[in-house]
């Protein structure tokens, strides 16, 4: 399957260190199976950062997220497993993993829902109701990759 990377500059190598903290599943590479999500974060990437957005391509054999190579977990919807899983790498503010796994798939919480997620953090709406608020949400999906074994799973088109 093809993923995407919205950025703006090319990257030849992948590298971690330059990953930030506190993102949805941990410090890693983030792609997605959408193109225009892809090309939207490109342009958002270039208008605060300057450069010229660009959209890179990787090939990516999803077999893998049922076999035995890596530690990966799915999320196909927002839910409270997904919800909990995603504050618990947002509040991560180190370098460290807040959990194991290689690979891992789910919904991006973008702005809209990173104010939900505040709300819930803060006690102002309880998790079903935080559910609740991002039913109608389009789910756009994000591939995170975690460690260098499951790098070697892509391949830049």
């Amino acid at each position: 399957m093809k993923l995407y990377h919205g950025t703006n500059t090319d990257i030849e190598h992948i590298d971690f260190s330059i990953s930030k903290v506190g993102k949805d599943f941990g410090v890693g590479f983030y792609l997605t199976p959408d193109l225009d999500s892809a090309k939207r974060q490109a342009k958002r990437r270039a208008d605060i950062e300057g450069g010229t957005p660009i959209v890179l391509t990787y090939e990516f054999n999803d077999s893998v997220l049922n076999g035995e190579q890596l530690k990966t977990i799915s999320f196909e919807h927002y839910t409270i497993e997904w919800a909990m899983f995603v504050k618990k790498n947002r509040a991560n503010k180190t370098r460290n993993q807040a959990h194991d796994y290689d690979i891992v798939v789910g919904p991006i919480a973008d702005d809209d829902i990173g104010m939900q997620m505040r709300r819930f953090n803060a006690g102002i709406i309880t998790i079903d109701e935080f559910l609740e608020n991002l039913k109608y949400k389009h789910i756009v999906l994000q591939y995170f990759f975690g460690t260098q074994n499951a790098i070697k799973h892509l391949r830049k088109l």
